[in-house]
């Protein structure tokens, strides 16, 4: 619905400039002189963003409330947020563990998320400051909008930056699934811009700062996004070693004590502390969770040029359905047999979530109405070098079976200084006589906030948002809704509850509830897998203290009910949660 909308206004806007012989520019005139004079506050400008992205989310809770997680990822992000927070690096594996198997999640070595620790942390935050997770997302969309601001005042003019920080607010830090879900890509954003920003600041003040913040943005983003941030920072470290060894840069004395120990001893740091979770969380410091769970449970590998491996033991049938007989087989093959099909769903899927039709509207029309002077500018200085960080982080995504928005979060800083740079040239376009271009430019943040408001007031405006499954900016996320309502339920009655879980045969592998807490034996509910009566009365047995609950999610509606007991078994008194 959101999506039509921009296709309708930006067609609209299209039209209005070739009609239309000048823009109404007297109060645009105006803020615009404001927004200047704010934008010259570089500091200030930086903190009022991401204060409004913060302010703007929080306004909207009412009609966005604080999200249930649903995908697997944001379980797993929960369960090492949980872990985290009760002071732990990872958890001993559970007497019981067979029946807690689940996706994305290691048993052994250890109990933890297969994910990288810094998203986990970040929840850790929340959890501990406030008692809700989410609240970590929701500091990571502010620090996002103002580390985006904060990186454009380093390439473009300060009033660009601060309508690319005001973009960035409107767009990826309110509604999008990076900050309305607990597997969102803020923290890598986040990485992103400060490597992205500290490169031309280093190059022009050589100060500890700046090398030290990027490191900083270099260890969120090997903690985060890892196999795409390798794509992004061999350009840019790249881009500094020339520099620091070409004619220009400074001399040795300067720049090994101002930018190459700051930034080595800040990833040596982050490398040893790597090591040392890998260790505690694998038992070996060069093998990742994420290589432990690939090794355990994957039958469909990360890259197309490599082999199925059909030798995993699956101790659940949901477990193999969703590892050796599910979508991941399809894109598989599709990969093989189509990689441009697969190329170009990739481009898409970036360009409607970074972009959609209005911030494309400026990249298409400076690139149709004077392409050679498009491309002489994109092939050197500072557009020329953004496209090439783009293109060759770019080149890595193309590469997986696998892609989602939120592997691109490295670069998004990227991608709207490109947007940015598009619309200072297309200000400049004429047409027929008429400032065609400047028009357009002035137009787009006025649709911008428009459509913002339409989406902040959407039921009260009584407009429909459908779960998004494309991932653009204004969809619904994915939430698993009768799964947090049971629980809530089940934790509102005295005692402690376990919960066996039994699917039909038509599950759907998204309707995952079997995720539990860090602490399993102490947490109020936990959740098993359905394995028969015989290891059931097993699981039964070792937690003889709890009320015993089958759920069954695919009922419609779902359906958790007292478990039925053998007469020869006992268990506490039950009722309905």
């Amino acid at each position: 619905m959101f999506i039509f909308l921009e296709y309708i206004l930006v067609a609209v806007l299209i039209v209005a400039t070739y009609f239309l012989r000048s823009f109404p520019a007297r109060w645009v005139q105006v803020a615009e002189h404001h927004l200047r004079r704010l934008a010259g506050k570089r500091a200030l400008s930086v903190c009022l963003v991401g204060m409004l992205a913060l302010a703007l989310r929080a306004a909207v809770l009412p009609n966005c409330p604080v999200p249930a997680p649903g995908l697997h990822d944001d379980f797993c992000y929960l369960l090492a947020a949980d872990t985290f927070a009760h002071g732990r690096l990872t958890n001993p594996t559970h007497p019981m563990w067979i029946h807690f198997e689940t996706m994305y999640v290691n048993q052994q070595p250890t109990y933890m998320s297969m994910f990288y620790p810094a998203q986990g942390l970040l929840l850790a935050l929340g959890q501990v400051l406030t008692g809700c997770p989410w609240v970590g997302s929701w500091l990571a969309a502010g620090g996002m909008c103002a580390a985006i601001c904060w990186m454009l005042q380093g390439w473009l003019p300060a009033g660009w930056a601060l309508l690319g920080g005001a973009l960035a607010v409107m767009r990826l830090g309110t509604f999008t699934y990076w900050v309305n879900s607990y597997s969102g890509g803020s923290l890598a954003a986040i990485g992103g811009a400060l490597v992205l920003g500290a490169l031309p600041r280093i190059k022009r003040s050589q100060r500890v700062r700046d090398a030290l913040l990027m490191a900083l943005g270099f260890s969120i983003l090997a903690n985060t996004r890892p196999y795409e941030s390798l794509f992004l920072g061999i350009p840019i470290a790249l881009a500094l070693l020339i520099w620091m060894l070409g004619k220009n840069g400074p001399p040795l004395g300067r720049s090994i004590p101002r930018i190459v120990l700051p930034i080595g001893l800040i990833l040596a740091a982050t490398v040893a502390g790597m090591m040392y979770y890998f260790w505690r969380v694998t038992g070996n410091p060069f093998r990742t969770p994420f290589q432990v769970n690939i090794d355990t449970y994957y039958c469909v590998p990360y890259f197309p040029w490599m082999s199925l491996n059909f030798n995993h033991q699956y101790h659940h049938l949901v477990l193999k359905q969703f590892f050796a007989d599910s979508w991941q087989l399809y894109l598989y093959h599709r990969a093989r047999s189509a990689p441009l099909a697969v190329l170009w769903s990739k481009i898409t899927s970036l360009c409607l979530f970074f972009l959609g039709p209005l911030l494309g509207l400026p990249l298409i029309v400076t690139l149709a109405s004077n392409p050679r002077e498009f491309w002489r500018k994109a092939g050197k200085g500072k557009t020329g070098f953004l496209v090439l960080v783009c293109v060759v982080a770019f080149a890595g995504l193309a590469l997986p079976i696998y892609f989602i928005p939120h592997y691109a979060a490295p670069i998004a800083a990227a991608i709207y200084a490109l947007v940015l740079q598009s619309m200072r040239y297309l200000r400049l376009w004429s047409w027929r006589g008429k400032r065609a271009g400047l028009a357009m430019v002035r137009a787009i943040p006025i649709i911008c906030v428009l459509l913002f408001a339409v989406r902040a007031f959407a039921p009260q405006l009584h407009i429909p948002t459908p779960t998004n499954r494309d991932n653009d900016w204004a969809g619904e996320q994915s939430h698993n809704l009768d799964r947090a309502q049971a629980l809530r339920k089940l934790e509102a009655q005295a005692g402690e509850h376990l919960v066996i879980v039994r699917y039909n045969q038509y599950h759907e592998s998204d309707n995952e509830w079997v995720y539990n807490r860090a602490n399993i034996d102490g947490a109020k509910v936990v959740w098993a897998r359905d394995m028969g009566d015989a290891e059931n009365a097993e699981l039964i047995h070792y937690f003889s203290h709890r009320r015993v609950w089958l759920a069954e999610p695919d009922l419609a509606p779902p359906r958790v009910a007292p478990y039925p007991l053998s007469a020869d078994e006992s268990s506490p008194s039950r009722g309905q949660p």
